[in-house]
């Protein structure tokens, strides 16, 4: 596919969408995470899939767990994921399959050629399968968070790979994967449509001085990086190319601004920066349909932050910034990564036996009072086109 066959819509079901906790990463202390399984989703996936379309969710974000389906070098097994892809197909939700949300399988070398060649294999056997299922558009999220997972797993040592001072390396071996799998998925689904979500931020220098200031201003860029390495304008021999960047997903959260070297940055404080001018210059610097990919908040302040992630969205629409969905996530409550404490983040919480779950009301509401705003397709002659910034 090439770049100008690439559509200008995202095509997807509807603006706002259901985001699953689908990290499995191993931990440092080699423990095995499963937020599929710990959440209870994959038990009470029939009622989950029912319990987000009735609240208007038509369109989320779901995971294959790559370590699951294949235990074996070059053998599937599907049976974790068949039970998901019917029971959204019964809800009428259109799914977005994360194939590496962090984990991979035990006994493969992520810093060795066969890491993205593997997934390669593994991205195209996904895309055939789920082809089988349906004959809607598939929607892929081939390696999720390359900047985060380079920084975590190849900075900090807080998951696999666990390394220290290695992030550019594994950046650049994610984005091997991510480029050899967008292909090899488009070689068993051309019609596949792809979304590739990293963390949105902004880093604010602690003082004026010319060094602080060049230092968060490189930070802040290093935002990008994935991207462009994808599209081929950073370190084209990875193999990167205008087509492979589709859908450009944002992930926003209230700590993803903050002073290099200290804390976060307040909403209303001086060195906050409006999403909307996130939003914007990502959607010229690629010129493709963007989403908020993540956005969501703990306790009571669930309904808030989605009222100032919509208004920031709604005055970017209307500025002519092609931001066509944002993504509840997660939409259910779940334990954390490291000390199991109860995150409650979520539209949902914990399941009972018969896999109900209860509604966080506030937030329930907030997305009522917000569907409306987004529901209706903006008249094209209010709004310009973002055009492609042609950088060198």
């Amino acid at each position: 596919m090439t770049s100008s066959a690439l559509s200008a819509s995202s095509g997807l079901r509807s603006f706002f969408m259901a985001g699953f906790e689908c990290a499995s990463q191993r931990r440092a202390d080699k423990k095995r995470l499963d937020l599929i399984a710990s959440t209870g989703h994959g038990q009470h996936v029939a009622a989950d899939y029912s319990a987000v379309a009735g609240q208007g969710l038509r369109a989320a974000r779901d995971g294959m767990r790559w370590h699951l389906i294949e235990r074996m070098p070059g053998h599937y097994d599907w049976s974790s994921v068949e039970p998901m892809a019917r029971a959204a197909a019964r809800s009428g939700v259109q799914v977005i399959w994360d194939l590496c949300h962090y984990g991979y399988p035990d006994g493969l070398d992520i810093w060795s050629p066969a890491f993205p060649e593997r997934f390669a294999r593994f991205a195209k056997a996904a895309a055939a399968f789920v082809r089988e299922q349906s004959d809607d558009v598939s929607y892929f999220c081939p390696v999720n968070e390359i900047s985060y997972w380079a920084w975590a797993g190849g900075d900090m040592g807080r998951f696999n790979p666990s390394a220290r001072r290695r992030s550019g390396e594994l950046k650049r071996q994610l984005a091997r994967a991510a480029i050899a799998g967008t292909h090899a998925v488009r070689e068993a689904d051309p019609r596949a449509r792809f979304i590739c979500a990293e963390p949105a931020i902004h880093v604010a220098p602690p003082s004026s001085r010319p060094k602080d200031v060049a230092a968060a201003e490189a930070y802040r860029l290093s935002q990008f990086e994935a991207h462009d390495m994808l599209v081929g304008r950073l370190m084209p021999e990875l193999g990167g190319s205008p087509d492979v960047l589709d859908i450009v997903g944002l992930n926003y959260y209230p700590d993803n601004q903050w002073v290099l070297g200290a804390g976060a940055i307040p909403m209303g404080h001086h060195d906050y920066r409006p999403f909307r001018e996130i939003l914007t210059e990502t959607a010229e610097r690629y010129g493709r349909p963007v989403i908020v990919s993540e956005f969501g908040a703990e306790h009571t302040a669930r309904p808030a932050w989605l009222n100032y992630v919509a208004g920031e969205v709604d005055a970017a629409r209307k500025a002519g910034v092609p931001v066509e969905g944002m993504c509840l996530y997660p939409v259910l409550d779940y334990h954390g990564w490291d000390n199991d404490r109860v995150c409650d983040v979520g539209l949902f919480g914990f399941a009972g036996p018969d896999g109900r779950r209860p509604v966080y009301e506030p937030l329930a509401a907030e997305l009522a009072r917000q569907r409306p705003r987004f529901e209706t397709a903006p008249d094209a002659d209010d709004h310009r086109v973002v055009q492609l910034r042609r950088e060198a």
